[in-house]
This record gives C-alpha cells, structure tokens and sequence, in this order.
C-alpha cells in the first residue's frame, strides 16, 4: 500500500515542541524597489524573513501546582500551556538571527521560538 505525499500531510508526522513554531520562509523578492537583481548572498543576509506558519508547538508551560489530595484528576492535568498567539496559515515576519534553518523532505524550514516573531497577518473569516 503506497500512501501519496501531499502538502497536507507531509508534515503529520513532525511535532514542534515548547514554543516554537515551523514556518516555511516565502521565496524572497529577487529585485529591489528600484529593479536591479539582488545575487543570492544579499538575500540570505536579511535580518528580517517573512513566511508561513506550518505547525505551533502547544505553548509556553505553566506548571500546575502537585496536590497529593486531588489522586482523582486525571494525569493530563498535571501540565498546562498557555496557547502561542500563531495559528497554522499565519504569515510571519521573523527575526532570522534567532531561528534554525533545516531541510525536511528536500523544502527548507525555519524553527523559531515565539518571541523572535515580530509580526504576524491572518485572514480573518468573515
């Protein structure tokens, strides 16, 4: 059974961790305002990347205090999160300098942490 890889679920299998985010950087302007042809190594010196958020991590932890007496609670309660403001589809605008650059599956990626987001745009459903 040959199972087809497809946008959707080529990054199934990757869990993002803490608060961290995968984003997948756009194809950078290749020109400037004024036309001329940017070569490959004034792109990559950019201390700012824009692109799309793929997969959050569950957020920043919140330790829950441990109380001997509630043995009742479930073990999933034991850990919090508090949410991270990005959502799948988001477009981000990052801090290049504090993010890891990878290669999955022959696309490259970026794993930022929350607080090097500077921006974020979102359709909103109307």
């Amino acid at each position: 059974m040959t199972t087809q890889i497809t946008q959707d679920n080529k990054l199934k299998k990757l869990i993002v961790v803490g608060d961290r985010i995968l984003i997948k950087p756009t194809t950078p302007n290749e020109r400037t305002a004024s036309g001329l042809y940017l070569p490959p190594g004034v792109q990559e010196k950019e201390k700012v990347q824009w692109g799309y958020v793929m997969k959050t991590g569950p957020g920043y932890v919140l330790p829950v205090p441990a109380e001997d007496d509630d043995a009742w609670k479930p073990q999933e309660e034991k850990v919090k999160y508090i949410p991270l403001q990005a959502k799948e589809g988001d477009l981000a605008i990052f801090h290049v300098g504090a993010s890891t650059e990878i290669q999955y599956q022959d696309e490259k990626y970026f794993i930022v942490p929350q607080s090097a987001i500077l921006m974020l745009e979102r359709e909103e459903e109307l």
